[in-house]
Formats: C-alpha cells, sequence, structure tokens
C-alpha cells in the first residue's frame, strides 16, 4: 500500500501590519532560508509545508501570506483579530500571536512580558520569532498546526466538501466527518 503524502490540510493565514516580518517567517519556514531582501507582498502570496503533530500524523499547511495595511503593528492586532473572526463567525478561529525579529532586540518596542500578557488575556499562544537565524519558526507553526488538529480530532472542525479550511489527505478522503462546519486558522503576526 502507497502512504499518503499528508493526511490533512489546514489553511493558515499569515495576518499583520506591513513590514512586521510575515514573509521573512513563511520563508524561513517553507525554505529554511532568510531572504536579506523583501518585496512587500501585494495581494496575497502562497506557501506550502508538511509538518509532523505529536501522534505522527502528517499535516499540509497552506499558507497564505497576505499584504500589511498598517505601520504600528502591536496596537493593530486587536483590530487584525476583531477583522479575522468577522469573516469566519460562528465558529471560532485558532490564533496565536507571532513576535517577528527577535535578533533585533535592541530595536524593540514591545517588551516579550507585554505581549505575553495580551496573548494570555486573549487565550492564545506566543512565541518570539527570528526568521534571520530560524530561532522558535518551527515552533510557531508546530502550535498552530497542533492546536488546529486537535479540535479536528475532539470534533470541533469536522471535514466536508465544499470548504477548504481543513481537508482531509488521501488517507482520510471518503470517512464520515459530520456536518459542523469548520475554520480556517489565522496566525497573528506581528
Amino acid at each position: 500500500m502507497v502512504e499518503p503524502i499528508f493526511d490533512y490540510q489546514f489553511r493558515i493565514i499569515i495576518i499583520g501590519n506591513s513590514t512586521v516580518g510575515k514573509s521573512s517567517l513563511l520563508k524561513y519556514f517553507t525554505d529554511g532560508r532568510f531572504a536579506e531582501v523583501s518585496d512587500p507582498t501585494v495581494g496575497v502570496d502562497f506557501f506550502a509545508r508538511l509538518l509532523q503533530v505529536e501522534d505522527g500524523t502528517r499535516i499540509k499547511l497552506q499558507l497564505w501570506d497576505t499584504a500589511g495595511q498598517e505601520r504600528k503593528s502591536f496596537e493593530n492586532v486587536p483590530v487584525w483579530m476583531n477583522e479575522a473572526k468577522s469573516h469566519i463567525e460562528p465558529h471560532r478561529a485558532v490564533f496565536i500571536l507571532v513576535g517577528c525579529k527577535l535578533d533585533l532586540k535592541d530595536q524593540r518596542e514591545v517588551s516579550s512580558e507585554e505581549a505575553a500578557r495580551f496573548a494570555n488575556f486573549n487565550e492564545m499562544p506566543f512565541v518570539e520569532t527570528s526568521a534571520k537565524t530560524g530561532e522558535n519558526v518551527e515552533e510557531a507553526f508546530r502550535i498552530v498546526g497542533q492546536e488546529i488538529y486537535n479540535r479536528v480530532q475532539l470534533g470541533e472542525y469536522s471535514i466536508h466538501d465544499g470548504w477548504d479550511g481543513v481537508k482531509a489527505g488521501y488517507r482520510r478522503a471518503g470517512r464520515d466527518y459530520g456536518l459542523v462546519e469548520a475554520e480556517a486558522a489565522r496566525t497573528t503576526c506581528c
């Protein structure tokens, strides 16, 4: 029997302000390298990568890199979250607060403690990353991928035809997963 390429596919949408490091984070996660020069994203760029969760299940992450709007990153996280929530209601998105550019500590404008308090208040994980050094890049996507998978396993998200946020892979296709609609995961990046 041929092994499937992946068991599930999850759509991850990276949201946040311009120049906060969304594209660099995705470039490092998908290509394993830092882009010294990064053109601003216009519209949406697409990436993909396989990830294995704790029980060995293979997940294809379909990554959407959106164009940012404003330049005050941390202050606008609630705005980005509310906008994302409004597009998927009544479902509950998976959010993770990702602090980028950890390698530029001397230019920090938001303390780790302030970001952690915000994440804790909004009941989401928080991780600081550096696309330049690779620090915690893999961890950020592992956390969000695992949380979406956990929700699938608990029945909070189900898989059905016509919705692209969570899909079955080759091995999972054809099984009955009910009719409850799932939602896309959103990663908030600042």
